[in-house]
């Protein structure tokens, strides 16, 4: 049995799939300030159901999958460790200078963004190392043992080392560690050349310095979280998401935790391109409505999109992470977005969200402010008596109460017209949010799948697809998990990287092929750690280069693991210059090609990649009920709300008309039809 968690910011998904049986879905309130409640919480539902006690069912799993916002969250908050930053003698700005860029070059009024580890705690340390390799100043271990010193006075948590050219050579690195260890023990510390290890400085220590500050909270969480489960009866192996869309054992998390940013989202554009691909589509919008965020990415013939430049809040505001992940927009906007009128006399909806504690005013735990899914109550699409499957009752009278106190009287609206209002505020935000990554990007959303996941993707997935003028939208029956669903769909992967700077006009065969052996040898250790359950093995094998004259690299495939004629070189070459034109429409023939770092992207399955669905349930009589509904083009109205366990297979439905299930609400507006696919999912027609 494998189970699948994502702790979201206003629920706890959890997924159970057992071999030869329908996977089970559950959902619990996310807890704070310690989220393995509510990850208890969720696993309590799972017995309950099953009829059996938690330790039995813990007993039972070989596998478990775990993704938490907890690292971005600390990172966001400013709640990461009390962080050091050791930096060669004379570059003690590599944070504050970053790599320049501003969203408004021209508003002098926006204050310049503080560093990551602020100066008062950048270190100095007397060492210079060459481009070459060749040590020009030795490192001064007296000075170094006085900057330790130091950081013991100032209570420092955690140390990120970045020196100038450790990723030709690291020897002054290794060195610090040793000296750390010896007179900071117990402080956890990072090592820049071996966590990231790239020529653009700025990068490099951004990631360092984050990894750092992170480690004492994800490794102290991690350790709680395992122990917890296995006090409670685990003894499988628990493996965390990454934002790099795949797997790692949660003990190589500890070691880097800046690879667990962005690990919840990441897993939906991997659920994502799989139930594309069941209505033949290759490009799709994958989007996850949650109660906190809306995530959106795109996933393009196939190919999970992927970022270097994922900034922690805004851009050129926040800081770099320096490290590759899939590509996911996020928009404060969700079924938890608060609505308010502002001094100006204008609607505004989110990003400030009632969480799960105290949570929408009809969820009855003392929120006081309307939300969208209070608006979604109020026009009649949630049901109040089967809110997550009847587990919680709504107060239908508190959020229409709530709307008419806070939106429809300011704006001189019915309360029906208000909670309109708040879902259009919402649906534009979301909509913008997409255009970012289609029409921004060269991309027709009319020629693209909408893949609706989340909790809240069904209640303006209609109104969004119509605006983008986007036809098919596909709703996974799992799709309330899709996160956790991504994540029993995943490869366990891990990247490993080398610098090594060489021109094609110069290439050194027997140098090439050492690095590649050395990322090879790297890539087979991790698939024996991995165990013999791990299964079709593969090494992807790719260089970054340019042209001389330019600044960025471009990520370019390997053909094989070995240079041994100048054919193979010819064909990298030929591969560049295709690549370059793919992505910018030309290519310099006659320029040389500059190979910077080597790279090597292991993966593995831990079990076969099968279809996650969840089961069937006997057609029940009166399975079809009707209640009172507010749409736009037809005022009230008396709608009919179809259980989606229930809908046979090819069933047509038009709108009006709602698709509930324990974990979701599908809204089919007035024009939209919907039928239900063999493989368990709803495919609805906006009519755009």
């Amino acid at each position: 049995m494998r189970m699948s968690i994502d702790v979201g910011g206003t629920f706890t998904d959890l997924m159970v799939d057992v071999p030869g049986h329908a996977a089970t879905m559950f959902k619990s309130p996310t807890t704070y300030p310690d989220p393995i409640g509510g990850i208890l919480g969720a696993i309590e539902l799972a017995a309950a159901a099953r009829g059996v006690a938690v330790p039995d069912l813990l007993a039972e799993t070989e596998i478990l999958f775990h993704s938490t916002t907890r690292a971005i969250n600390a990172v966001v908050t400013g709640k990461a460790a009390r962080t050091a930053l050791l930096v060669t003698e004379g570059h003690p700005d590599i944070l504050l200078i970053r790599e320049g860029g501003r969203t408004d070059p021209f508003n002098y009024r926006t204050p310049y963004p503080a560093p990551y580890v602020p100066r008062s705690l950048t270190f100095e340390v007397p060492e210079r190392v060459w481009a070459d390799g060749r040590v020009h100043r030795p490192l001064d271990e007296e000075a170094t043992l006085a900057i330790l010193e130091n950081l013991k006075a100032r209570q420092v948590e955690a140390v990120a080392v970045s020196l100038i050219w450790s990723i030709v050579n690291p020897a002054h690195e290794l060195r610090l560690a040793e000296l750390l260890e010896q007179h900071l023990p117990g402080v956890p510390y990072t090592l820049s050349h071996k966590l990231n290890p790239t020529v653009r400085e700025y990068r490099r220590t951004s990631s360092c310095a984050i990894d750092a500050s992170l480690k004492p909270i994800m490794s102290d969480y991690l350790r709680t979280l395992k122990q917890r489960l296995e006090e409670r009866g685990l003894r499988g192996q628990i493996f965390a998401v990454t934002s790099q869309g795949g797997l790692v054992d949660v003990a190589d998390l500890a070691e880097r935790p800046i690879l667990a940013l962005n690990s919840g989202p990441a897993m939906a554009p991997v659920a994502g391109r799989h139930f594309a691909g069941i209505e033949g589509a290759s490009t799709a919008i994958v989007t996850d409505a949650g109660g906190t965020t809306y995530d959106v990415s795109l996933v393009k013939d196939g190919a999970l999109p992927w970022t270097r430049e994922t900034w922690l809040g805004p851009i050129y505001q926040g800081n770099l992470t320096g490290f590759p992940s899939v590509d996911v927009k996020s928009v404060g906007a969700g079924g938890g977005s608060i609505a308010r009128v502002d001094s100006a006399g204008l609607l505004q909806v989110g990003p400030e969200s009632a969480g799960s504690t105290p949570g929408p005013v009809c969820y009855g735990r003392g929120g006081t402010r309307p939300t969208v899914t209070d608006a979604a109550v109020v026009l009649g699409y949630i049901d109040p008596a089967f809110f997550l499957g009847g587990q919680m009752s709504l107060a239908l009278e508190a959020a229409r109460e709530a709307i008419r106190r806070d939106v429809a009287a300011p704006l001189g609206l019915s309360v029906e017209n208000a909670a309109l209002a708040i879902l259009d505020l919402t649906t534009e935000g979301m909509v913008n949010a997409i255009e970012d990554i289609t029409v921004k990007q060269g991309i027709d959303p009319q020629d693209t799948v909408m893949i609706g996941g989340g909790g809240a993707a069904g209640i303006n997935a209609v109104l969004i697809a119509r605006r983008l003028r986007c036809d098919t939208i596909v709703f996974p029956d799992v799709g309330a998990a899709l996160s956790a669903a991504g994540a029993m769909m995943s490869e366990l992967t891990t990247e490993y990287s080398s610098i090594g700077f060489m021109k094609t006009t110069a290439f050194d065969r027997d140098r090439a092929n050492a690095l590649l052996a050395e990322l090879v040898g790297r890539a087979q250790a991790f698939f024996d750690k991995a165990g013999p359950a791990a299964r079709d093995r593969r090494i992807d094998l790719s260089i970054e280069a340019r042209y001389p004259s330019q600044v960025w690299e471009i990520e370019v495939p390997l053909r094989g693991a070995r240079f041994d004629t100048e054919d193979d070189v010819a064909a990298l070459i030929a591969d560049f210059h295709a690549r370059h034109t793919d992505l910018f429409s030309f290519r310099d023939d006659g320029d040389a090609v500059e190979i910077m770092s080597w790279r090597a992207l292991a993966r593995c399955r831990l079990s076969d990649p099968t279809s996650i669905r969840l089961g069937d349930e006997a057609q029940a009589a009166g399975a079809v009920s009707h209640r009172p509904m507010f749409f736009r083009e037809t005022g009230l109205v008396e709608a009919p709300a179809y259980r989606l366990e229930h809908l046979p297979e090819n069933t047509e439905l038009h709108g009006p008309a709602i698709v509930d299930s324990n974990f979701t609400t599908i809204v089919i507006n007035p024009g939209a039809r919907a039928v239900r696919r063999p493989g368990g999912h709803l495919v609805v027609h906006s009519a755009a």
